[in-house]
């Protein structure tokens, strides 16, 4: 026996996964998440018996609900969806597959289209916090082709603008989650900071590396991981997060000084591999650490004296670029920003609905 759920698979920016209306997903949580498990092929190292790629960057899930409020368009729950554990994390947000959110909502009949584009203020369930939208849409249809190119994936398409506003505390309420804005952590200064995503930077150098290294070089570093680890669970207690042995939040980062015309290097970890390009939320708020005063991150930085808040990152897949909009300067020396924004681009994969078996995770044959 299955069950059969409409879902689209979108890739949003670097990430890919599928797309469901939420009146088409159980609402109790728990079970929600069982057949989220289920679609997924989780858990299962290669997700043979489901639809989720075997990485942490193909094993994501959106959730599109319409507005439950007047200040907004439309909202939307991500879903973390564990490769190798029956585990749904919804504590972390992900501004990659919120690229393709607008898009869905709008083919679905969420939300109308403009012409030539549309604006929508999407709510981030997981967060609280409202991201802007302005996508493509001339004729009042949606458009996946254009110029626009980021690093990471193949080809160009349409751009489409994130507009990430109020994103200070995004989950801890706090731009410096610790109270501090560097830790001494096993011997080692880290800056940890909340800005769209509570993330951990660590100096590459303190570490041993460069931070220019491949991907593969540091997945294959098993002291590297273990160090890592160590720190981001001592700061998660730190920050007020408790135990986060089985959460990704916080993530945690090594950042250097840029070789090429970037402003900051920098190699994500997703906590417990490094991403093979960044995460759009954790280049959020590496862009405003960038400009924190003493922060590990701004000791590094090489800003553009013509244009200070633009925040170019040299990552794995080549670089990505952050605008901020900084108000002022706080009271308390911090600047004030007022929101980051950045290009993504994201289009179906296919239509079509998922089956699932009405089983628990892991007992089909």
């Amino acid at each position: 026996m299955m069950l059969t759920i409409p879902c689209t698979l979108m890739r949003g920016g670097t990430s890919k996964g599928p797309y469901f209306h939420a009146a088409d997903l159980p609402a109790d949580p728990a079970e929600r998440d069982r057949v989220l498990l289920a679609a997924m092929g989780s858990p299962h190292a290669r997700q043979i018996d489901g639809i989720g790629g075997g990485d942490t960057l193909t094993s994501k899930v959106v959730i599109v609900s319409p507005a439950s409020r007047a200040d907004i368009d439309i909202e939307y729950l991500f879903a973390q969806v564990s490769v190798e554990t029956a585990t749904v994390d919804t504590t972390p947000n992900c501004g990659n597959m919120l690229a393709g959110v607008g898009p869905f909502a709008i083919e679905n009949g969420l939300v109308s289209a403009t012409d030539p584009v549309t604006t929508l203020r999407i709510l981030n369930v997981n967060t609280g916090k409202i991201v802007e939208a302005v996508i493509q849409t001339p004729g009042g249809k949606v458009s996946y082709d254009g110029l626009a190119r980021i690093d990471g994936v193949p080809g160009s398409g349409a751009p489409i603008q994130l507009n990430f506003r109020d994103a200070a505390g995004a989950k801890t309420g706090r731009l410096l989650p610790t109270g501090r804005v560097v830790d001494v952590v096993d011997g080692v200064g880290v800056s940890c900071i909340d800005f769209s995503t509570p993330l951990i930077f660590v100096p590459a150098e303190a570490m041993g590396k460069t931070g220019h290294e491949t991907k593969g070089e540091l997945d294959a570093d098993r002291k590297l991981k273990i160090r890592l680890e160590s720190i981001r669970l001592q700061v998660a207690l730190l920050a007020g997060l408790g135990d986060v042995r089985d959460k990704v939040l916080p993530k945690i980062a090594l950042v250097a000084s840029p070789q090429g015309r970037g402003v900051i290097a920098s190699r994500y970890f997703t906590p417990w591999n490094c991403h093979s390009a960044y995460a759009v939320t954790g280049a959020l708020c590496l862009a405003a650490a960038s400009i924190i005063p003493g922060s590990v991150v701004q000791g590094l930085a090489l800003p553009k004296s013509d244009d200070p808040y633009l925040v170019s990152i040299e990552q794995p897949a080549g670089t990505l670029d952050i605008r901020l909009d900084v108000a002022a300067q706080g009271a308390d020396g911090i600047p004030l920003i007022q929101s980051a924004g950045l290009i993504r681009t994201a289009r179906p994969l296919f239509r079509g609905a998922v089956h699932v078996p009405l089983c628990e995770p892991g007992q089909a044959a």
